[in-house]
Order: structure tokens, then sequence, then C-alpha cells
């Protein structure tokens, strides 16, 4: 699965009070997408990806998993 990424992305993660919060830019939000159709492509059965602060994500982000099921 290709990562493609924009540049000039900024995406961070936080749980707080047990509610997920994506806080992205404009190129981040974008990368998500590319992220996202990539993964729901049918050659990816069972794939997923891990952003976290030392992967893409802003410091002091929550670790980010997203899985594709069948």
């Amino acid at each position: 699965m290709e990562m493609k990424w924009i540049d000039g992305f900024s995406i961070a993660v936080k749980v707080e009070l047990n509610a997920v919060t994506i806080t992205a830019n404009k190129e981040g939000l974008l990368s998500l997408a590319n992220h996202l159709t990539a993964l729901a492509q049918d050659n990816a059965h069972g794939a997923h990806f891990h952003l976290d602060e030392h992967n893409s994500l802003e410091e002091n982000s929550t670790e980010l998993i997203i899985e594709k099921i069948n």
C-alpha cells in the first residue's frame, strides 16, 4: 500500500473523555484521505497502518491504527 503524503501536512490525534479527536490542516486531511482510499482497495485485504508522534503525527499525539476488515 502506497502512503501518499501532501507536503506541509499536520495531523494530531487526542483521546479525551472517551472521544477521539483528529485535528489536521488541509494537507493533513488530504493525506489521510489518500491513505484511506489506498486501504479501501480490493488488494489491501487485512491491511492496516499505524501513525504516531514518531511516524507522521504531531508531538504528544495518541497512536492511531486504522485497519481494514473484510
